[in-house]
């Protein structure tokens, strides 16, 4: 069976240690954690080295069997300043995390190669790999400007995060990938949708809190799932008005298991 993650943003509201919890009640194998606020004020969970929550943190996690994927979120800014992601790059390796997930909001593209560059180069002290998102609405919007970026920093623990809605609603298709290096392809974040984008006053609005269950939509996401690397990891990014309650994410596993099997991707 492919292992199986789920991203905090399905169901930001819970603090880690219930996200965990329930995670592993639902079937998956693992977790995302969202560490530091996408934007000042935005929900997050800091946790530190030392501290009784990331001990809790830890303790849940062993006795569900679940493992942490990936931390987030980081927006690599014109005002960042790189060293000031230490206290996370720590709680991250301390949490056994594989990946830090970065979004590319300067429309400086040579300083902000330089500071993903940088931020590589600290996260490979921690063991972390660091993920390039792109979104249709942030500077760096398309799968080719955040590999262009990858590019540039020439960094060996680098990659690109492949989120299905945003790679359909930036324009993007399955066909692009074959031209990508798998190096560069390590994780992918899955969802459904309409085929057809919302009105673009509405497209962040989909991406954070209208999204459908894999299957649920029109995407092309097992033409998506082919075209990646076999070993590529998998996570689930579904947050949704619609989706509530205490066994939203048995909800989201049952789906996510159910369309792999039915498309023989399981």
């Amino acid at each position: 069976m492919r292992p199986l993650a789920v991203a905090h943003l399905t169901a930001l509201d819970l603090a880690p240690q219930a996200l965990v919890r329930e995670a592993g009640s639902a079937g998956f194998n693992a977790v995302g954690l969202r560490l530091h606020p996408v934007m000042p004020g935005a929900q997050a969970y800091p946790l530190a080295v030392g501290g009784q929550a990331l001990r809790e943190v830890k303790a849940v996690m062993a006795g569900e069997g679940v493992s942490v994927a990936d931390i987030e979120f980081v927006s690599l800014t014109p005002q960042l300043q790189v060293g000031d992601c230490s206290a996370l790059l720590a709680a991250g390796a301390e949490l056994g995390a594989t990946s830090l997930t970065v979004s590319g909001d300067d429309e400086d593209r040579v300083r902000l190669a330089h500071n993903f560059a940088a931020l590589c180069e600290m996260a490979k002290a921690y063991g972390l790999r660091v993920d390039l998102e792109f979104m249709r609405w942030r500077p760096v919007a398309t799968l080719q400007q955040a590999l262009a970026v990858v590019h540039m920093a020439g960094q060996d623990n680098s990659a690109v995060l492949v989120d299905a809605l945003h790679l359909f609603r930036s324009g993007g298709e399955v066909a692009a990938l074959a031209d990508v290096e798998p190096r560069y392809l390590r994780a992918v974040q899955l969802c459904d949708a309409p085929l057809t984008a919302p009105a673009e006053a509405l497209i962040i609005q989909e991406a954070r809190e209208g999204r459908l269950l894999p299957g649920q939509g029109q995407l092309p996401l097992a033409a998506l799932l082919v075209a990646l690397p076999v070993d590529v990891h998998v996570s689930v990014e579904t947050p949704s008005m619609m989706l509530g309650g205490e066994n939203r994410l048995q909800q989201v596993h049952a789906a996510t298991h159910g369309w792999l099997s039915s498309a023989g991707l399981q």
